[in-house]
Parts: C-alpha cells; sequence; structure tokens
C-alpha cells in the first residue's frame, strides 16, 4: 500500500496516546433539558482533547462520524497547536496563522489531522463510517490518510457535491463548483441503506412471524471470520444461550445486538431456536427512488448559498459563520449511513449544522437520533450552540419567500410559440399576483423561471429536542493523583481506568461508587477502590485486604477474574492465588500509567 509521508509524521504517530484525558464538565444553564452525558452534547474545547474526553463513554459506540476540517486553501487563517513534544513541531506554533506562503501548510495539515483520525477511528462502531468534506487541496492527501488509518480496503466511495449553484469569478479562468465528500467504513460489518428496490427484490420480502410492521428480508448476523471482541453468547427465544459458529463472529457489537434484541429484529427461526439467526430487515423501511450515486448536485444535496440563506434566517439576517454547509447534504448522509437511533459526531462542528440535520431527521421519522458536537473556537456557545437552541425552540424568521410557479425549458420550439409563453406568463401573475408582493421573471440555464416572491415575518416552529453543553475539566494524571495536584471524581477516574484497561466503553449506570465497582466485560469485573480525598488516599482504607478481596469474589457470580485499582495493598497476589480467590490488583497509578504508555 502507498504510504504517505510528511514532515513530522514519527513526531506525531501515537501522539494521540500522549494526549491526557480531561473529564467533560457540564454547563446546564447553557444547554436545553437535563444535564447529561449520555444525551445530545456541544463540547467546547480541543477537539484532540475532547475526542480522548470522549473515549471512555463512546469507544466503539459512534455510528457516523461526519468532519468538515480545515480545507487548507491558504486564506483561512488556522493555526497548528497540538503540544507534541518536538522542538521542530515546537517552531511551528511560532508560524501561526497558517497562511498561503507557508512550504510547510500541506504538512502541518496532515499533522494534525493525524492524531484526530486516529482517535475517530477508536470512537467509530464496527458497523458505522466516515465522512469528510474536502476540496482539491487535500483531498488526494486526505484519502492516504484514511487509508492508513481505515484501510484502504474500507474506502466506499469518494462523492463529488457540487457545492456552489452557481459559477464564480476566477483568475485562472476556471470556476471550481465541487467539494468531495469522502466516505470510509469501520469495518465490513458496515453496509449502506440502498434507494432502490426491483419487483423481484420486493417479492423477497415475506413476513412469517406477522410482524407488525410488515414485510421482511432476512440478512446474516455472522461473519465468516473470528473476532474476539464479537465472539459472545446471545439468548435466543427459547432461553438458550448461542454463539457464533468456531472460526466467525457476530456481525453487529453487542450494543447493536441488545438494540435488536429489544425491538424484535432478530428471527430466529419458526420454532426460536434456530443457531444462524438473521437481522430483519423491514421493507417498509426501505427507501424509495434512484439508486445513490457518487455525483451528488446542488439541488440533491443543497450548496453553500442555501446554506448561508439558511443560517442567516436563523440569526435574524445576520450571516455569524462564513462556510456553513447545508442541512440538506448531511440529511443525506443520514439517509445513507445510518439508522434511527446512531449517534453522530462532528468534531469540526462550525455552525452546527450537523446537529440541525440530525434534529431535523427525527421530527421526521420519529428517530432516536443522538449528536455530539465539537468546536474548539471561542463561538461554540453563542453560534454553535445558540444555533441549536434557536433550531429546537423555534425562532423569529425576517426575509423573502420564495414560491416557484413556472419553469420551462427555452429550445427553439419554445422561442417559436413567443406569444404563447408571455401568455402563460401573464395568466401566472393575474392568477397569483395578489398573493405576492412581487413577481419575478428571469432566465438561467436555459431556462424560464417565473417566482412569486413575498415578505415575510413569523416564528419558525421548533425541532423539539434538548443538549447538554460542556467544556473540558483539569486532565486525569494517573502518575499524579498520589501527590494531590490532580484529583478526578470517582466516576471521571473510573471512566479512564475503565476504558484503558478493556478498551471498551465506559456505563456509569453500571457503577455502583459505594460499592468501589465500575462494572464488567465478558471476562473481568472491574473494581476502583478510591475518593478523591488526599488524606483517604494515604490512609489504611484505601489499601486492598483480604477481606476486602473476599468481599468482592462473593458479591459477584463465580467464573469471572476480579480487576481491583487500588492505591495499596495489604495482601500478596500469592496469598489470593493460593486461597483461590480471583482478584488481581493494579497499583494507582503507576500500572494504569504504563497501560496508557503502551
Amino acid at each position: 500500500m502507498t504510504e504517505l509521508s510528511f514532515k513530522g509524521k514519527e513526531f506525531v504517530y501515537n501522539h494521540h496516546l500522549a494526549v491526557p484525558f480531561r473529564p467533560l464538565e457540564m454547563h446546564p444553564e447553557k444547554g436545553i433539558g437535563q444535564a447529561r452525558l449520555d444525551g445530545n452534547l456541544i463540547v467546547q474545547g480541543d477537539n484532540l482533547h475532547a475526542l480522548k474526553s470522549l473515549l471512555p463513554m463512546y469507544a466503539g459506540k459512534v455510528d457516523c462520524i461526519f468532519i468538515d476540517p480545515p480545507y487548507n486553501t491558504g486564506n483561512e487563517g488556522w493555526a497548528y497547536n497540538d503540544n507534541v513534544n518536538s522542538p521542530m513541531i515546537k517552531e511551528w506554533l511560532n508560524a501561526n496563522p497558517i497562511g498561503i506562503e507557508d512550504g510547510l501548510r500541506h504538512d502541518k495539515w496532515c499533522a494534525m489531522m493525524w492524531p484526530r483520525l486516529r482517535l475517530l477511528h477508536e470512537l467509530l462502531a464496527d458497523d458505522g463510517s466516515i465522512w469528510i468534506t474536502l476540496d482539491d487541496n487535500e483531498a488526494q492527501r486526505g484519502r492516504l490518510l484514511l487509508d492508513e488509518i481505515f484501510g484502504s480496503q474500507n474506502f466506499v466511495a469518494n462523492f463529488v457535491w457540487q457545492s456552489k449553484d452557481t459559477p464564480g469569478n476566477n483568475s485562472s479562468g476556471v470556476a471550481e463548483t465541487h467539494n468531495h465528500l469522502i466516505f470510509y467504513r469501520k469495518s465490513d460489518s458496515f453496509s449502506p441503506n440502498l434507494l432502490d428496490r426491483t419487483d423481484d427484490q420486493i417479492a423477497n420480502y415475506t413476513n412469517p412471524d406477522k410482524d407488525r410492521r410488515g414485510v421482511w428480508l432476512g440478512s446474516p448476523l455472522t461473519r465468516a471470520e473470528h473476532r474476539d471482541r464479537d465472539f459472545y453468547a446471545i439468548p435466543n427465544k427459547a432461553g438458550r444461550m448461542v454463539f457464533p459458529p468456531k472460526g466467525s463472529s457476530w456481525r453487529r457489537p453487542p450494543s447493536t445486538m441488545r438494540w435488536l434484541a429489544e425491538d424484535d429484529r432478530i428471527w430466529w427461526g419458526v420454532s426460536g431456536d434456530a443457531d444462524f439467526p438473521l437481522e430483519k430487515k423491514f421493507l417498509v423501511e426501505t427507501k424509495d427512488g434512484v439508486v445513490n450515486q457518487t455525483w451528488w448536485p446542488y439541488e440533491f444535496a443543497g450548496s453553500t448559498r442555501n446554506a448561508g440563506a439558511q443560517l442567516k434566517a436563523i440569526f435574524d439576517g445576520e450571516k455569524p459563520f462564513e462556510t456553513p454547509k447545508p442541512v440538506q447534504l448531511i440529511q443525506r448522509v443520514i439517509e445513507l449511513a445510518t439508522r434511527p437511533n446512531a449517534i453522530f459526531l462532528d468534531s469540526f462542528a462550525g455552525s452546527g449544522t450537523t446537529a440541525h440535520a440530525v434534529l431535523d431527521a427525527n421530527r421526521r421519522d420519529g428517530g432516536s437520533r443522538k449528536f455530539i458536537l465539537v468546536e474548539m473556537e471561542d463561538y461554540a456557545e453563542r453560534l454553535t450552540a445558540e444555533r441549536v437552541r434557536r433550531v429546537i425552540n423555534g425562532y423569529e424568521f425576517s426575509g423573502t419567500q420564495r414560491t416557484e410557479l413556472l419553469r420551462e425549458k427555452l429550445n427553439w420550439r419554445a422561442i417559436e410559440k413567443a406569444d404563447g409563453l408571455v401568455e402563460k406568463v401573464q395568466g401566472i401573475e393575474n392568477l397569483h399576483g395578489h398573493e405576492f408582493d412581487k413577481i419575478k421573471k428571469e432566465v438561467k440555464d436555459g431556462e424560464l423561471i417565473v417566482t412569486g416572491e413575498k415578505s415575510v415575518k413569523d416564528k419558525t416552529e421548533g425541532l423539539g429536542g434538548e443538549f447538554t453543553y460542556c467544556t473540558l475539566g483539569a486532565p486525569v494524571e494517573l502518575d499524579r493523583i498520589l501527590t494531590g495536584e490532580t484529583l478526578p471524581t470517582y466516576e471521571a477516574l473510573g471512566a479512564v481506568l475503565f476504558h484503558m484497561a478493556t478498551n471498551r466503553a465506559f456505563d456509569p449506570k453500571g457503577m455502583d461508587e459505594a460499592a468501589s465497582y465500575l462494572g464488567e466485560t465478558e471476562g473481568d469485573y472491574l473494581w476502583l477502590i478510591y475518593k478523591p480525598k488526599l488524606d483517604w488516599l494515604k490512609s489504611p482504607e484505601a489499601a486492598l485486604t483480604l477481606d476486602r478481596a473476599r468481599g468482592f469474589a462473593d458479591a459477584k457470580p463465580k467464573g469471572k477474574k476480579h480487576l481491583v485499582f487500588a492505591p495499596a495493598r495489604y495482601v500478596s497476589q500469592k496469598l489470593l492465588n493460593e486461597e483461590n480467590i480471583p482478584v488481581e490488583f493494579v497499583p494507582l497509578p503507576y500500572a494504569l500509567y504504563r497501560i496508557e504508555r503502551a
């Protein structure tokens, strides 16, 4: 495989591992609804640190990532700010912002994107996908970065989006009217939603279990490849626990499989005891229309002009952001890439279009999609979050409402009958003139377009929903806990330790702080003896003792190992083994500090 080389690659290759965990601090007064970390989020802070902060709760759980990073045109004024431990890269900090004359601007862009893409890869679910908008300045380097991190075999498509509906002036004599929308999957577990079905294909849909949602088609839930993470047991309808066949694994991660089971989307055969379950794909949930193509015209996916006009309408005629993306573009991604309960992540959130599109999709089909936005600039609260507030609650709209009344191609036949065309336009003016302030007539791209225009001032209905606004707290630096320099909350530290030890997302609902319990995986129970009090951490109460180890082992069903994080212990591992107590001690903080660096 062709490898992309850029200046500084050796220094940023594993930089994402050195980025400290920082807990998310909620600000209820800046959001809408109950403050919670498992709902819609808007996070203000450096997106590299924010992505690391999301790992404990969202590793492997994000269904769709859409990002619109700097295009690196040389005119954006973006800055490289990563604190990489390299004299050469530290020199880059003195050369900000990055402009057209910077001979290293492409290297700096790659160095900025590399660790972020590494973390995005960790956050993405096995059956998830990532979508990145770029233009010709970095599209080719973006593809090579994604090939290395996601695997070239997981490239799906490069959609060409007609981002401008009218060509502008360009000194080169060629007007660029498109952007790239680069589309990769995490693994072959992902399959895009198809938008077209033939009559023969529809005939394959049946409803043997008389499901209220109608006819469905069974899709295999196993893959012919063993993956430890996706090799687990699930109960069938008869109550028997079923593993994938030897040498294979499930196509869905545990969280998705639980949702499928709860929503009665797994078919276990007529008797409910099949060895090879199928996922039910309902015909009613398929989309009608044409098969997706890699050319997305502005009529299909919106344009930057549409996006600007919509943002102005939301912000009372002002345009507070120069390069917003249209809601319609992200709606197409939603249709193609996700299910109604998907989690979306946008770590270059800008004006908040992704949240707008997710909320709109939920309103239209009753879905329960969630969004996570990250924006590092100081406008995160006054622009990104404010747009989401207005979209949720509704907003006053002042502007011109346009209604197309006629569109006719101006071919030779139309010109020959020009009198009839003029009469048709006059008839429209007579019939509809009283409904509008103005009837506008224009010739554009070989078509006569007649539009009714009316000035309006109204309140746009809100889409509903809620979100929590967060900032990044102080870093959780594990090697400084016992000195008292850093004392995170029990949940914040527990989330970090759980993720680092298991590479799984932490579920705070399974935590019991009073019992020192963090949660479990397929093979382990995890415990944390900790309080954010320095004197307590240095006292005997903070140590793992023989009685405590016995208590942990007796508190849970047998068959799994118990991993206990604690500042100290008063019992040897040898004694624990001799007494057949399946407890393993992990000292805080040094052992896990080594785990993080490994």
